[in-house]
């Protein structure tokens, strides 16, 4: 620039046409590596001045050689070293209006030092497990059930049956015969994940993010985050390596980790968060063009729509292209599966699509499926008439882009915003019209959704309380016992998974809350130690019978047509039945004239007395009732009605 602008006045030239015009580029950025040379490329159209420093290490030390960079077109930057410079750390110096922003990673960076500070030239074949070229994922099931799960917790438990040496690491996400105690009866980790009927393993963010220490955090329970802070986005998280100082073994021990689940038949997700950063002015996109990459209130302050203290300005040209860079980088890198977007909300509607879109070319229709929060942290500041990724605008997205469904789950237990909030399981009344909603995923003329293609179908996930604690609190306040078993807990937790399972959508769950998983009433554990987030195995054991529930419903539901239906005439497979009273309503839900039960009944009764409900004409099997989610195995043939019991879902099939 040839006058130096105020933050405001950047906001307005970095939104215009013609910096677009002067400064978007598709030429390739990052480090390009060749057997005899090194090409390093940033794009920093603002800078006056910048400087490639290379280090032996990636921490410490002083830069052995420090060279300055040549301007070229469209504002990328560029240095040539006739050396191949594979294993050395690097980092730049970017001048702007006289300012040095020194030290500053690339954005392109494929790997780290210590915590993130320095990048690294790497090989990338040279970190690729045996075989990895042969890895692919298992085809896509008849269903979708999604487990999320985070590195750390799901394996810290010493009861986990992983060594020690693995616990809390990328490498006990490649052990396939985990067992409580390692005594060979209750499967742990993977392995019980396995058993339960899950296809995809949704990972928690694993790229590189800034809130812990990353050489402390493996032997400490008290380090510990959930990693929603990016530094660099498409670098692995070290915490979670053997070695975190090692830029080699971050790659390699995800890579082998992600290769095992595909191995044992599970798709890998990554929770990816393109919405904002962990630190503004000292993370490397804004120090390589200062504020280019966030988005500003009208004086040229950070605008906060995360909730997190910065927002990134995805609609701007370079910034959708570095997000769908980043997305097609670990599609392909790391064959990762799919992409569960973090307040997606706070995205534009334009990038969402292409990112769909680009997906699909390279990889095949709805091979890579993306999902995503339809809300943001607070008010979002885009370029006027940006057209955000939020609920509204669901209708706007490719049909396969699918968003959490907010109102199934609190219509199931209650808002999330409120402790003492309650739904249909504890104590709000199950009126009919709503949980005929639920069953269509909220899609169709009424919903947001256009089809359950689009609808994420949940009760719980990491954000805000268990699904346990939430019932606890509501139905249990007095004694508050997290670790008890009270019986109308118990039954309130099977009412709703149950009801879930007949819910159009893709089936999404939160790791532990097949056995009643417990943070102790702790709402938001985003960075409390591991004796509060810890994956808990013997609870697994102590809970056996909810869990069997659990992979009972699920083995069911992969039966049910009327349930999988992703359509958009789905919705017309639910029908009315019946209001029985406050708590207690029945809907049909319709399987098709070729399936096992062409026509099943959902029968919920979330009083505290016995209700009779009336069938359609025809022979009717109970599928599963309260206790017992596997009587679809043998069922028992009635006729016109049947008894519901108190805090009951039941669930009975046509008889053909």
């Amino acid at each position: 620039m040839a006058d130096k602008k105020t933050p405001a006045q950047l906001r307005r030239w970095f939104d215009s046409a013609e910096f677009r015009d002067l400064y978007h580029t598709d030429a390739p950025l990052g480090v390009e590596l060749e057997e005899e040379t090194t090409v390093f490329r940033l794009w920093a159209p603002t800078a006056e001045k910048v400087t490639l420093n290379l280090y032996p290490m990636g921490d410490g030390c002083d830069a052995t050689l420090s060279v300055p960079m040549e301007p070229g077109k469209k504002g990328v930057w560029a240095c040539r070293l006739e050396t191949n410079l594979e294993g050395v750390y690097y980092d730049y110096d970017v001048t702007v209006d006289g300012v040095l922003y020194a030290n500053t990673q690339d954005p392109y960076a494929r790997s780290a030092g210590l915590n993130g500070k320095r990048s690294m030239v790497v090989d990338m074949a040279e970190a690729n497990p045996t075989l990895w070229p042969e890895d692919k994922a298992p085809a896509r099931a008849a269903e979708d059930v999604i487990y999320e799960i985070h590195v750390k917790d799901f394996s810290w438990d010493a009861c986990s049956g992983v060594p020690e040496e693995h616990r809390g690491l990328y490498t006990a996400l490649t052990l396939e015969e985990t067992t409580l105690d390692g005594k060979g009866k209750v499967p742990t980790c993977l392995n019980h994940a396995r058993k339960l009927g899950a296809t995809h393993i949704q990972l928690m963010p694993v790229y590189d993010y800034g809130s812990v220490e990353e050489g402390a955090a493996k032997d400490d329970p008290d380090v510990f985050n959930w990693g929603y802070d990016p530094v660099n986005y498409n670098v692995p998280e070290g915490s979670y390596a053997s070695d975190p100082k090692d830029g080699y073994a971050r790659i390699r021990e995800l890579k082998e980790a992600i290769q095992a689940m595909h191995r044992m038949g599970f798709r890998v997700i990554m929770d990816v968060v393109y919405n904002h950063t962990f630190q503004l002015k000292e993370n490397c996109l804004f120090r390589s063009v200062p504020w280019y990459f966030f988005r500003q209130n009208e004086d040229g302050s950070a605008s906060n729509g995360s909730g997190c203290g910065t927002e990134i300005a995805s609609e701007r040209s370079m910034v959708s292209r570095y997000i769908l860079d980043s997305v097609l980088y670990w599609a392909e890198e790391y064959h990762i599966d799919g992409f569960r977007f973090d307040l997606m909300g706070m995205l534009d509607v334009p990038l969402m699509n292409r990112i769909q879109e680009a997906l699909d070319k390279r990889f095949g229709k709805g091979e890579k499926q993306l999902w995503g929060e339809p809300w943001a942290g607070g008010t979002c500041h885009p370029i006027a008439g940006t057209e955000l990724a939020h609920k509204g605008n669901m209708r706007r997205l490719d049909a396969s882009i699918a968003a959490f469904c907010d109102d199934t789950r609190d219509s199931v237990k209650g808002s999330v915003m409120d402790e003492k909030s309650v739904g249909f399981v504890n104590g709000g009344g199950v009126p009919a019209d709503r949980l005929a909603r639920c069953l269509r995923g909220w899609a169709g003329d009424n919903g947001d959704f256009a089809a359950p293609s689009q609808t994420i179908t949940y009760l719980s996930s990491h954000d805000d309380w268990t699904l346990w604690d939430k019932l606890i609190t509501t139905l249990d306040a007095d004694a508050k016992d997290y670790n008890g078993r009270p019986e109308k807990v118990l039954a309130a937790n099977r009412m709703a998974f149950a009801i879930l399972s007949c819910c159009q959508g893709h089936l999404f769950m939160l790791s532990g809350e097949e056995f009643g998983r417990t943070k102790q009433g702790v709402k938001n554990s985003y960075k409390s130690p591991l004796d509060i987030n810890c994956m808990d195995w013997q609870r697994c054991a102590d809970n056996a019978d909810l869990v069997e529930y659990y992979r009972g419903f699920i083995a069911l539901r992969k039966q049910l047509a009327g349930a999988c239906d992703k359509s958009a005439e789905a919705g017309r497979r639910v029908l009315f039945m019946r209001q029985v009273n406050r708590d207690a309503a029945a809907l049909l839900l319709k399987n098709g004239d070729n399936e096992k039960w062409p026509r099943v009944v959902l029968a919920v009764n979330a009083s505290q007395e016995a209700v009779t409900v009336s069938l359609p004409e025809g022979e009717w099997a109970i599928l599963a009732d309260g206790l017992r989610s596997d009587l679809w195995k043998m069922p028992e043939t009635i006729i016109r009605r049947v008894s519901v019991p108190p805090m009951t879902a039941m669930i009975l099939g046509e008889a053909k």
